[in-house]
């Protein structure tokens, strides 16, 4: 039976209409692709200009005035004097890498502990209670965090090592420690989360109890996140400023002791670039310590990226 007219209109309207919305569907899709490729590629694009930047300003510094042996081992930073301005960063790398290491030892027992208790211990309503709490405390600014190393930490560490001043090392590195933190048990949870449960079932099933489960099986099996964890809290404590300028008391020393203090070089760079006149001798030293920082973190997350993929060659 052939169709009229009449049944044969209504039809076609109905193709017309679906291959309109195949045409909508097929424009959004593309426009949506579109946006996450510029949004994946930016972040591409916003380092290396970042890199070019810090690179173009230090590029002067490096190519007349750098010395090498100075800028890595003479600990006299005085690039403010009329007569020998001298750009000696050791104390500065040394002031760095100490704050850096303290903080990373007292963070990654507390990050690991909290991290295997919210994945292998905490049930579901508390773990995800505690999850919010660590990403608040992950959410405080630097400055706040600075804040309390300066008025609560400095007199505290006075009074109970009867030292004469708490701007230390020490005080720095709880501080920075307690900012790695979050990151770190973030991280770790989420590498302990992805080993698959069947691993779990086999090792009880085999008579291994709670604990040996974790150290034996489940701990080696996220051994690449772990790492991963403590690598990314180290580039974070490396790269952190504003709390480390105000807490490490802000002294070019090359600390014998967690109660000396110390200067750091984001700090050097907070405290000195806005008193530098632009194009100086002086303003390209600093941002040769940023070019420093910058290759320093970048090979810290680069590490952390490969040891996550797991094709880090041992």
């Amino acid at each position: 039976m052939v169709p009229t007219q009449t049944e044969s209109q209504p039809a076609a309207a109905a193709s017309l209409e679906e291959a309109d919305r195949r045409d909508l569907d097929w424009w959004i899709d593309k426009l949506v692709e579109g946006l996450v490729f510029i949004g994946g590629i930016s972040a591409i694009v916003f380092i290396t200009a970042i890199f070019v930047f810090i690179t173009k300003e230090g590029v002067g510094f490096l190519g007349s005035r750098f010395d090498f042996s100075e800028f890595f081992f003479s600990q006299a930073w005085r690039p403010t004097s009329e007569s020998k301005p001298t750009y000696g960063a050791l104390a500065l790398i040394a002031g760095t890498a100490s704050v850096t290491g303290f903080a990373v030892l007292m963070a990654v027992p507390f990050s690991l502990g909290a991290a295997i208790y919210i994945a292998e211990f905490a049930p579901p309503k508390q773990r995800e209670i505690l999850k919010v709490l660590v990403e608040l405390l992950a959410a405080i600014p630097s400055v706040v965090w600075g804040f309390i190393g300066l008025s609560m930490m400095n007199p505290l560490i006075i009074e109970l090592f009867d030292v004469p001043i708490g701007l230390t090392v020490l005080n720095a590195g709880v501080i920075l420690g307690l900012m790695a933190a979050p990151i770190m048990t973030t991280i770790a949870e989420d590498a302990l989360k992805a080993v698959p449960d069947s691993y779990r079932e086999g090792a009880e099933a085999l008579g291994a109890t709670r604990w040996q489960t974790i150290f034996r099986v489940t701990l080696p099996a996220a051994r690449n996140g772990l790492v991963a964890a403590v690598l990314l809290g180290v580039g974070r404590g490396f790269g952190e400023t504003m709390a480390v300028l105000m807490a490490s008391g802000h002294s070019i020393n090359v600390p014998d002791s967690v109660f000396d203090s110390v200067r750091a070089l984001t700090a050097t760079i907070a405290a000195e670039l806005g008193e530098t006149a632009v194009g100086s001798e002086h303003y390209q030293a600093l941002f040769t310590l940023g070019i420093l920082l910058f290759v320093v973190t970048f090979f810290i997350n680069l590490t952390a990226d490969l040891v996550v993929r797991g094709i880090r060659k041992s």
